[in-house]
């Protein structure tokens, strides 16, 4: 059952057996298929491309938390696949998920400022947009602390965006959870939750699909490049 009340105190919660082990096998096959990275880069962009991926996103499993974390109007936005092994095992330092993937830039009230992603056009949007978010990572391996676990600050996401120079002021004034799953299960959590990862102790592989699900449109004619 979707923990509503902590979630929404907290701005994240862990559901194990999101996936079952023959569906997390299914996936890892597809990863390793078509989604391997030759030059050992830890992360794969634009994951909602490829009809799988775009699949799982909208399926009975995954709306099944969405529906309850932020609505059943909500729409996949952008996937993501991250892989920490051990030739890439980088740490990731405390921080707000601040930008979204738009199909092209067109000179908004409110939004910037803007990046280029793997020839994706990006951008920082108000708070009130990322507010209106929730981010799903499902675990396709193991994920104890040791290989890396998301670290994050409950409560956080109340703050609004929070300028980067307080972001360690945050940290330290708040109570750090580590957030370890097992394979199948998933992380869903707010953007704006503060939150980090070690580079792992033993690496092994720690490969996670991450999905941002978001409600209603976007201001000035801008369009999710999901959406495109």
């Amino acid at each position: 059952m979707f923990p509503v009340a902590a979630f929404a105190r907290d701005g994240y919660c862990v559901i194990e057996g999101v996936l079952g082990s023959d569906e997390v096998a299914r996936l890892l096959a597809l990863v390793e298929s078509d989604l391997a990275k030759p030059d050992g880069r830890g992360g794969v962009r634009n994951l909602l491309n490829f009809r799988a991926m775009r699949g799982l996103a909208e399926s009975a499993a995954v709306r099944e938390v969405v529906d309850v974390a932020l609505g059943p109007g909500a729409q996949p936005v952008r996937g993501i696949l991250f892989d920490k092994t051990g030739a890439a095992n980088w740490k990731v330092p405390w921080h707000q998920d601040v930008t979204i993937a738009v199909a092209k830039r067109v000179e908004t009230e409110g939004y910037g400022p803007w990046s280029r992603k793997d020839g994706v056009t990006h951008v920082q949007p108000p708070a009130s947009v990322l507010e209106q978010m929730v981010s799903v990572r499902i675990h396709l391996d193991d994920c104890p602390e040791k290989n890396g676990a998301l670290k994050v600050v409950p409560g956080s996401h109340t703050m609004g965006k929070i300028q980067e120079r307080r972001i360690p002021e945050v940290v330290a004034q708040g109570t750090v959870t580590v957030c370890e799953a097992m394979a199948g299960g998933a992380l869903v959590m707010r953007p704006l939750l503060v939150h980090s990862s070690s580079a792992a102790s033993k690496p092994g592989h720690r490969r996670v699909i991450h999905f941002d699900f978001a409600t209603g449109e976007l201001a000035g004619g801008l369009i999710w490049a999901a959406g495109k």
